[in-house]
C-alpha cells in the first residue's frame, strides 16, 4: 500500500521533528455534519515551489497523500490510491489552494495538513475536521500570574486558561501594551510559551525576559472555532524570579505549594518525553517505510 511519495518520505521525517510556520492554516479545527461541506485553507504559498500537496492523518494512521496540485498549471494529480480520493477536489481561493470536501462522511474523520517544499519539506500546522451533531461551544479564558518556582532565572511568566469548550482544540496568543501606547502583537522572539493540553482544558505558560522597569501589560488571545476570545483581565508580569527567601519549617501552606509546583514540572516534563519518544518513533517509521519502498 502506498502511503507517501518515496521522495517525500524523508522529508516528512525531518517534518515531523519540526512543523514549520511558514505555512498557514487558520483553523484548529472544523466541526461539520454528516452530509454537510467543508473546504480546508492554506495560505503562505506565495513563496513555494511549484508544487503543493495535501495529507490526511488519522488518529490511529500514518500521514496520507490525498493529491497533489501543480499551482503554475493548476493540474491535480490524485494517483496516490488514497481510498477516498474521489471524495476530494481542490480550489484556488486569494488565501492559496482549499482541500474541498463536498459531501462529509463520519470516516472522514482527521487532521488534514498542507505542505509543499521552501529549501526544505514545509508542513502547515494541521486542521482536524471533527464529524458529530454537537454544537461548538466557545472557551472561556482566564488569564493570571503563574507562580515563581520553576521560571527559567531572569524570567516572569503568565497562565492564560481555557476550559469549557468544544472542540477543545485551540491556539494561544499574547498581546501587550505600555501605558498610554497602543496595543501590539508579542514577537515569538521576545517570549518562550509552554502549552499543556488536557482533557477539558487547555493551558498556556508565557515566559518573558524582563526588565524591572517595564510596565507592560499583557492581554491573552484564544482562537476556537467558536471565534477568537481575549481573556476578560490583562495582566501585569510579576517580578522576575529569584532565590526564594529562607522558610520556617512551619509555614506548611508555602511548602504544599511547593510541593505541588514541583509536581507540576514533573507533569511537564514527562510530558515532554511523552512527546519526544512519538516523534522518534515517527521517524524511524517513516525513513525505515521510504527505504523499503526505494528498495
Amino acid at each position: 500500500m502506498l502511503l507517501l511519495p518515496a521522495a517525500a518520505l524523508c522529508c516528512l521525517c525531518s517534518a515531523l521533528v519540526s512543523m514549520a510556520a511558514d505555512l498557514i492554516q487558520d483553523d484548529a479545527s472544523l466541526t461539520r455534519r454528516v452530509g454537510g461541506n467543508v473546504s480546508f485553507s492554506c495560505g503562505g504559498l506565495q513563496q513555494c515551489g511549484s508544487y503543493m500537496w495535501w495529507y490526511q492523518k488519522k488518529d490511529k494512521d500514518t500521514f496520507r497523500v490525498i493529491l497533489d496540485i501543480n499551482m503554475n498549471s493548476g493540474d491535480i494529480d490524485k494517483s496516490y490510491n488514497h481510498p477516498q480520493r474521489n471524495d476530494f477536489s481542490a480550489v484556488e481561493t486569494q488565501k492559496g489552494w482549499e482541500l474541498e470536501l463536498k459531501t462529509v462522511k463520519e470516516d472522514h474523520s482527521a487532521t488534514y495538513y498542507c505542505s509543499s517544499c521552501f529549501t526544505v519539506w514545509t508542513f502547515g500546522p494541521g486542521t482536524k475536521l471533527i464529524v458529530t451533531e454537537q454544537q461548538v461551544v466557545t472557551p472561556v479564558v482566564s488569564v493570571y500570574p503563574a507562580a515563581p518556582t520553576g521560571r527559567p532565572e531572569g524570567s516572569s511568566s503568565l497562565l492564560c486558561l481555557a476550559s469549557d469548550m468544544f472542540p477543545p482544540l485551540v491556539r494561544f496568543s499574547w498581546k501587550r501594551q505600555k501605558e498610554n501606547d497602543s496595543l501590539e502583537e508579542l514577537h515569538p522572539a521576545e517570549g518562550e510559551q509552554l502549552e499543556l493540553r488536557e482533557t477539558g482544558h487547555s493551558t498556556a505558560i508565557l515566559f518573558v525576559q524582563q526588565q524591572e522597569s517595564s510596565s507592560y501589560k499583557y492581554s491573552c488571545y484564544v482562537k476556537h472555532e467558536g471565534g477568537t476570545v481575549k481573556a476578560q483581565t490583562e495582566q501585569e508580569l510579576p517580578a522576575a524570579a529569584s532565590c526564594p527567601p529562607e522558610r520556617e519549617p512551619a509555614d506548611l501552606a508555602a511548602v504544599q505549594l511547593t510541593d505541588l509546583s514541583f509536581q507540576s514540572q514533573c507533569r511537564v516534563k514527562l510530558l515532554l518525553l511523552i512527546y519526544t519518544v512519538l516523534i522518534v518513533k515517527s521517524l524511524l517509521y517513516c525513513c525505515g517505510l521510504s527505504l523499503l519502498m526505494i528498495g
